[in-house]
């Protein structure tokens, strides 16, 4: 028994030959393995996935509400910002998934280099991550969808008592993941196509309404905020410094840039399906590289379209696209970006379900959660318990509460991962130097180091209420982990198997 899996520590780690033995095939590449999760995806499937949870409510909403309050044109380099610092860690993830493909994904990275505590914070996170990211998107589609065929208000949108249309779709999309990987895969991809295709109909058609006085000044001059830089609304940078908030000018891009992070969220998805990617070491880099390249591009040019048609000062917040066609007469697109948008949403919501029931079954598998959780099931291949139970916890989330001013706890979680992920690939480097890497990140330990400190700068752009409700999160998961996890942990039971030995 090595020093990192010994005793009752907080601090154990769980050695990388663990992880890969219960991850065994006996059924090839491509087979069926009885208990396990099944490789069923290619780089296309994860890049579906990816693109799926990725473009969904920030290209629809958060492009005006950014432009119009924060950085007005130069909302632009705020989503090429935000785009960087993703890209950053998405090369630290592809290093970590290619040579560890698990269900957990930064979870269990945390777990074989940091310990066991940090890995149960990350598995906590990256719940509520997931959970607030369905839920919240779910009421967002049952919105669009009460406005696109004027649905009745007391069954969808935000003034419903019980927002039915939310549970509904909820409900459904359960299913899908509840019935298998492919058919995940298949529906995702349907909508992925139809979205972007909407995307890309944006940026060509939208060119031509462009105009240069829209897009100046680029960058509005820096004003102080109507807030006055007080209470829980201001972001922590300023509060922990005494900095007067400001909106506009390069200060205002940079706090833009920690907001529409938010559409960011979501692409570590990928890293989760390690487990059911036919070839790990060539797909998920693919996967993952391809998503965040793809979403960029397409994030950027809406912006810079969006602005280009209509004066930021003016931009619709709540539907700032359909709002900018409908401004310069073309009617008839509104229509269109309405669909994208329900199909857009609709694919977040199916891969957040998804992404939460692999991080489940591997907490459960690690007896970090009841080992029951973690069953597979023998015909779909999927861990359907785990699975069927975020499903009813996202649906109660959805139906009853209103989460929209929780949103930005999904940026703080996402942020949080990506900081644990970026310094476990030096330290597992130093740990494991021997570690088969199929892919590796550039200039580490450079780019790793630069990574975690630009996703802490950007959550030091978060509010005070959001680092307050994200710390109270922490501190329950805690609790339950000391109550529960620390000593039904599949390492501890090992460990007091050993010393009784």
């Amino acid at each position: 028994m090595t020093d990192s899996t010994r005793g009752d520590s907080v601090l154990r780690t769980k050695p990388i030959e663990d992880v890969l033995a219960q991850q065994s095939d006996p059924g090839g590449e491509t087979g069926d393995r009885p208990g396990l999760l099944q490789r069923r995806l290619g780089a296309k499937d994860l890049m579906g996935f990816g693109i799926g949870i990725v473009i969904g409510t920030g290209i629809f909403t958060l492009t005006g509400i950014e432009a119009k309050t924060h950085a007005g044109p130069a909302v632009v380099i705020s989503f090429a910002i935000a785009g960087l610092v993703s890209l950053l860690a998405a090369l630290c993830y592809a290093e970590m998934a290619s040579s560890v493909p698990t269900a957990g994904s930064a979870y269990t990275y945390a777990y074989a280099t940091i310990g066991e505590i940090f890995a149960w914070i990350i598995g906590w996170d990256l719940i509520l991550e997931f959970a607030l990211g369905a839920a919240v998107v779910a009421r967002g589609w049952s919105g669009y969808m009460q406005e696109l065929f004027d649905l009745p208000t007391t069954l969808f949108g935000e003034d419903a008592p019980v927002n039915v249309g939310a549970i509904a779709i909820v409900l459904l999309l359960g299913v899908v993941a509840v019935v298998g990987i492919r058919e995940s895969a298949r529906v995702t991809n349907i909508l992925v196509a139809i979205k972007v295709a909407i995307c890309l109909f944006i940026i060509v058609a939208g060119a031509f309404y462009v105009r240069a006085e829209n897009l100046t000044p680029f960058v509005p001059p820096s004003r102080p905020t109507d807030e006055g830089g007080s209470g829980l609304d201001q972001a922590l940078s300023q509060a922990v410094f005494g900095i007067e908030p400001t909106a506009f000018g390069f200060a205002g891009v940079l706090t833009a840039a920690a907001i529409v992070f938010f559409a960011y969220t979501g692409f570590e998805a990928v890293a989760n399906l390690g487990e059911e990617t036919r070839r790990p070491a060539r797909d998920l880099p693919l996967g993952l590289l391809g998503t965040l390249g793809i979403c960029t591009v397409l994030y950027i040019g809406v912006s810079f379209v969006l602005t280009g048609m209509q004066n930021y000062t003016e931009l619709n917040e709540g539907a700032p696209i359909a709002s900018a066609f409908e401004a310069v007469g073309a009617h008839w697109a509104a229509i269109l970006i309405s669909i994208a948008a329900v199909s857009g949403l609709t694919s977040v919501i199916l891969v957040d379900i998804v992404a939460m029931g692999r991080i489940g079954f591997s907490m459960g598998r690690d007896g970090l959660l009841p080992k029951s959780v973690s069953r597979v099931h023998p015909k779909f291949g999927t861990p359907y318990r785990i699975t069927i139970a975020t499903i009813i916890f996202v649906a109660v989330l959805a139906g009853l509460i209103p989460l929209a001013e929780l949103a930005s706890l999904v940026s703080i979680g996402t942020l949080f991962a990506f900081v644990v992920v970026s310094l476990a690939v030096p330290i597992l480097r130093r740990t494991k130097p021997d570690m088969k890497r199929p892919f590796r990140v550039p200039f580490s330990p450079v780019v790793p180091v630069l990574s975690a400190i630009a996703c802490l700068y950007l959550m030091t752009n978060l509010t005070v209420e959001t680092w307050l409700r994200f710390v109270v999160w922490m501190a329950l998961g805690i609790v339950l982990y000391l109550a529960y996890g620390r000593r039904n942990a599949r390492l501890a039971r090992h460990s007091s198997t050993g010393a009784d030995a």
